[in-house]
């Protein structure tokens, strides 16, 4: 993320080229970042209340859920399927907007304006046109420069579109932003990090993924490699209500409230020159389109499908598990939480009390991983026990936040001398993976670019409990920002997710060990690498910053 300078969730995709800034022109800078600063929220925001649709039975959604639990003859009433797959997190999502036919609820940390969004935006506008409401809740700490195109769509029938602890100022620059916000740090570091989609009040996806090219399997650079679930029945409902809860709180505003859509419309970028010649709509909207492919300046060709018809949701396996949803209330990251509400349990409280219940094995996936002192006492304590802890995180190198590996680092060597086993995801993966489940090497997945970071959040505990969200097993999710995670006590979908897990431990990941008191990177299976004494394929840049930011960086902000 890139962030207050520590928060972290911008993909890594290349900058837009651009020349410095004279040194004539800082001051000015300065001068215009001091004057946002001066900027302040309205007051009096309208903010008409509404909800989740009331009867979801009512619609082909419901009633194909519905249908498939009289199938299965289950007494759950929740169903569930692991999506690992970039490009079927994107038609699973295509195929909701297709389907749904009264309503269709986003909450998102990130949207990232790119072709793979525009294809959402345009089944979305599709949607409305024939009479679906949509709300779209999204966190505002990314809504700047083109990727505050989004919130045009709060201006277009049947969409309404709010933001969750918006700040004051200018959006033509994510650096300005951050610098007008500094005299209240404390809020801007709090961040909604929730991701659910909710189509109908009846199928429902939430897991790690933001919406953007890089999630996708689409990037031409770096690709995340994530797991998302799709939940069905009571879990979904359950979903749709935290959403209302964060709809209707008085930290979302209303687009309308804090812009105009001119104000949107002067933050568009100037077209490419092969658009030229391409006729725009007045308004800014491209015309929908059935299909769209784009060619990146590398010469890769996106290869997402081109009708969501290829992911019908009556083909999907669907398990029927007994489930319970993980979710921070809103008043988490409001100004005062510290003073208000300090005592109330979090998303990542829960998810480490279900650890400390585990009795043979915890598998733990965390792009990010800052233990803190409490949860490396509750790792001592299952290690004591004799309990297997397996951990999947980021390698320096892979790392879309390289400040975060700092807060691990501090960690390493206590969590290997007790025992804990450590994997670090190597980022130069051979051949194309987006899609957990793919050895290195393979061939499957995004036709996009060949390094991997790894973003997914899940937790396996015993072989019968299965978590996926978007909190990650750092200090941040656990104290700063707002998160969401489905608990599944299902040996079926435990076992699955461990299947997708298990070949990027064996042969994506560096496996750390401490010998002779020294840390040692050992190579993943069949790499043709040889092991390492130090961070492997990170480069001297990043070593260096990891040793300059380490004594001064306390782990909360990391």
């Amino acid at each position: 993320m890139p962030s207050p300078p520590t928060l972290r969730a911008t993909p890594l995709v290349a900058p837009t080229a651009s020349r410095p800034p004279g040194a004539w022109r800082w001051p000015c800078l300065l001068l215009s970042a001091w004057l946002a600063g001066c900027a302040s929220l309205p007051s009096e925001v309208a903010r008409p209340v509404s909800s989740a649709l009331a009867n979801p039975a009512q619609t082909r959604l419901g009633q194909l859920v519905a249908a498939r639990a009289a199938t299965a003859g289950t007494r759950n009433d929740s169903g569930f399927a692991l999506v690992g797959s970039g490009e079927l997190a994107f038609t699973s999502r295509m195929t909701l907007i297709k389907a749904a036919q009264k309503t269709l609820d986003l909450q998102y940390y990130a949207i990232f304006a790119d072709d793979t969004t525009e294809r959402l935006f345009d089944a979305l506008r599709e949607a409305a046109g024939r009479g679906v409401r949509i709300r779209i809740l999204l966190d505002d700490f990314n809504t700047s420069g083109k990727n505050a195109q989004v919130l045009k769509l709060a201006f277009e029938p049947n969409f309404e579109v709010r933001l969750f602890n918006p700040l004051p100022g200018g959006r033509g620059s994510m650096m300005l932003r951050i610098l007008s916000n500094l005299k209240d740090a404390a809020r801007l570091q709090r961040r909604m990090h929730n991701k659910i989609f909710v189509a109908d009040n009846a199928v429902a996806m939430t897991g790690g993924r933001n919406l953007g090219e890089t999630y996708f399997g689409q990037g031409t650079g770096t690709n995340f490699i994530d797991i998302d679930v799709l939940a069905s029945g009571r879990i979904a409902r359950e979903l749709s209500s935290s959403f209302d809860q964060y709809w209707n709180n008085p930290l979302a505003y209303p687009v309308q409230s804090l812009m105009t859509a001119q104000e949107i419309e002067a933050l568009k970028p100037l077209a490419n020159p092969a658009q030229a010649g391409s006729p725009t709509p007045a308004n800014g909207i491209n015309p929908t389109t059935t299909a769209r492919t784009s060619t990146s300046p590398s010469g890769i060709t996106s290869t997402l499908p081109a009708l969501p018809d290829t992911t019908d949701l009556r083909l999907l396996t669907w398990t029927w598990a007994p489930a319970a949803l993980l979710v921070d209330k809103p008043s988490k990251i409001a100004a005062d939480a510290d003073s208000v509400d300090d005592t109330q349990d979090t998303a990542v409280d829960g998810l480490l009390q279900l650890m400390t219940q585990a009795k043979t094995e915890v598998l733990i996936v965390s792009p990010y991983f800052v233990p803190g002192a409490r949860m490396m006492r509750q790792f001592a304590e299952l290690r004591q026990r004799g309990v297997r802890v397996r951990v999947l995180t980021n390698s320096l190198a892979s790392n879309d936040a390289p400040a975060a590996h700092v807060g691990y680092a501090r960690y390493r060597e206590a969590l290997l001398a007790m025992g804990i086993e450590l994997y670090e995801m190597r980022a130069e993966q051979q051949g194309s993976i987006s899609n957990f489940g793919l050895a290195a090497g393979s061939t499957g997945g995004s036709s996009g670019g060949s390094r991997a970071s790894l973003h997914a959040k899940v937790v396996v505990v015993d072989q019968r409990l299965l978590v996926v969200g978007s909190m990650n097993l750092d200090l941040r999710s656990q104290l700063q920002n707002s998160e969401v995670a489905i608990v599944i006590r299902k040996r079926a979908l435990a076992a699955e997710a461990t299947r997708m897990i298990e070949p990027a431990l064996s042969n994506g990941a560096w496996h750390v060990e401490l010998a002779d008191g020294q840390l040692l990177w050992r190579a993943p299976q069949g790499s043709g690498l040889q092991d390492s004494s130090i961070e492997p394929d990170a480069s001297l840049g990043l070593k260096l910053m990891l040793k300059l930011i380490a004594p001064f960086a306390p782990d909360e902000m990391l």
